[in-house]
């Protein structure tokens, strides 16, 4: 991992925080989305397919990921640009996907913590530029409204993004130099493990928002199996999901007038 490479990736780590430059819309909800984060490092490190190998199993487990009230206790786009970055780094030390993936949770581990704390940091910093805002307010000087929002709040939330994410990626680079650097097959293992576990976690909790009807756990492991024992595709299953969900609105519309 170059230093190029490096500091492109710590500046995604900030465009895809929430507040940041390019706004929640293109930052928080696309960028920072651990699938196209990972495809993302992907393109910067030059090995796209492996990182949607590490990528996806990284979106399943943070499915559920929310922020209600903007509480920020795990950061998803943080945890996605720094695990998907040490697993393409250091892939030469561990022999297959399971270990890669394993090795991506242990990286968005470290990620996910750091982009939470600093989060925090974020907040207790805005305390001052809050005041700064106020007394633009009080002055009554409307054009200059912009200058703590975007100059006071855009400084803070890249210092709080950037700096520590060059930091952290600094380290993996310099492991991934070392050449000499193996990780534990125990510890692999382990990680790989809690890994499915948070899978497991983050489809449950969808299923939990999604599944009110018995007749709903009819419909999930239809697809399942249609996936599963049948080889049918993803985008086939949701087609078949789509005429499925049209025929049952239709039948019980009907129910419904009658």
């Amino acid at each position: 991992m170059s230093t190029l490479q490096v500091i492109l990736i710590a500046l995604f780590c900030y465009l895809g925080a929430i507040g940041s430059i390019v706004g929640n819309t293109i930052g928080w909800y696309c960028l920072g989305r651990p699938l196209v984060a990972s495809f993302v490092v992907g393109l910067i490190m030059g090995d796209v397919s492996t990182a949607m190998v590490v990528g996806i199993p990284l979106q399943i487990a943070y499915l559920a990921n929310v922020t209600p009230g903007g509480a920020v206790a795990w950061d998803l786009s943080y945890a996605t640009y720094i695990g998907t970055a040490m697993a393409l780094a250091l892939k030469g030390t561990v022999g297959d996907n399971a270990a890669l993936i394993g090795l991506a949770f242990a990286g968005a581990g470290v990620g996910g913590v750091v982009g939470g704390t600093m989060w925090n940091v974020h907040y207790a910093l805005d305390v001052f530029i809050n005041r700064w805002a106020n007394k633009v307010a009080e002055s009554g000087d409307c054009k200059k409204m912009w200058m703590p929002n975007i100059i006071g709040g855009q400084c803070i939330g890249f210092l709080c993004r950037f700096v520590p994410a060059v930091i952290v990626l600094s380290a993996i680079r310099a492991a991934g130099a070392a050449n000499g650097i193996s990780i534990p097959g125990w510890f692999t293992t382990g990680i790989s493990a809690f890994g499915s576990m948070m899978a497991a976690l983050g489809m449950g909790i969808i299923l939990a928002f999604l599944v009110k009807k018995p007749v709903h756990w009819a419909i999930f492991l239809a697809g399942f199996v249609l996936a599963t024992y049948f080889g049918m595709s993803t985008m086939a299953v949701a087609v078949i999901a789509v005429l499925v969900a049209v025929i049952y609105y239709a039948i019980l519309e009907k129910k419904e007038v009658a």
